[in-house]
């Protein structure tokens, strides 16, 4: 007769282990990944400072700037034109970069926890693709308050019309998605290729090389913009390159050089910063 087995097969629990931490020679045992835990909470509390200046801002405006005359406001609704540059176009746009900004700072937060090895949470690891997610599905639902699915635009319209702004935001969400679904998989290991993961970096610098070409169309500050958009596409260019090279350094031909993964988390999070700062 075969031996009887006392006791579970295996240990009870979650088959995905959310609380086991990484060890990566970084902050060691509970105090730091409480330590860690609260510069997390902290940065994000931090980052969303704008988005509540922004609000109670627009709730303070004076009496001459709220109050607009009828045929103002369906000037200014009615046209391209007019929206760009007015109270409620500005408004919608800063919302829209504060509100990526924030998840871009997530972004880097949780490449920068990567690049300095510090042991964590292993659910840490979903917030990157958790935030490209978030990011792509509010663009593809409002980045432009005139395109689908909630503006008078159709469909074709949106995607395969004249205006560039909204195609390149709604580029923006798809790629955003795209990645975030191959991240994802990554991180659960359905997908282990060393080639899977190009398309992270590879989005940072297409992205960033796309900001070049961004146009806020008849917009009163489309200068000071476009400066700013060259300016975080050179960070994001730099950014997806350097990850390029950590990535490739990191293979078992070319063993280890991830000081490379430092400048791709920073210049993330830089860019986070500047869209929290953004400000027409």
């Amino acid at each position: 007769m075969g031996m009887m087995v006392r006791g579970p097969i295996r240990a009870a629990g979650w088959a995905f282990p959310l609380c086991r931490r990484y060890d990566g020679g970084g902050l060691q045992g509970p105090r730091g990944g409480c330590l860690a835990g609260f510069v997390i909470l902290l940065s994000l509390f931090l980052s969303g400072l704008p988005l509540w200046a922004q609000h109670s801002g627009h709730d303070q405006t004076s009496g001459h700037e709220e109050v607009i005359t009828d045929h103002e406001h369906h000037g200014v609704v009615g046209s391209p034109s007019g929206w760009e540059g007015s109270i409620a176009g500005i408004a919608y746009s800063e919302f829209n970069h504060h509100l990526t900004g924030m998840l871009v700072v997530i972004i880097g937060l949780s490449e920068l926890r990567h690049a300095l090895a510090t042991r964590f949470w292993a659910w840490t690891r979903l917030l990157l693709p958790g935030a490209l997610f978030t990011a792509g599905s509010f663009l593809l639902i409002w980045s432009d308050h005139n395109a689908w699915p909630i503006g008078s635009l159709s469909f074709m319209q949106t995607f395969f019309g004249s205006d560039q702004e909204i195609f390149q935001h709604k580029s923006y969400g798809l790629l955003s998605l795209t990645v975030g679904a191959i991240e994802l998989l990554r991180r659960f290991g359905q997908i282990r290729h060393a080639v899977w993961v190009t398309p992270l970096p590879l989005f940072a610098i297409i992205g960033g090389l796309m900001l070049f070409a961004h146009s806020h169309g008849d917009h009163p500050s489309a200068h000071q913009i476009a400066m700013g958009h060259a300016m975080m596409g050179t960070m994001a260019v730099t950014a997806g390159s350097s990850k390029l090279l950590a990535d490739w350094l990191r293979s078992p031909s070319n063993a280890g050089f991830p000081k490379w993964e430092l400048p791709w988390a920073c210049l993330i999070l830089l860019i986070g910063i500047q869209l929290l700062m953004y400000s027409e």
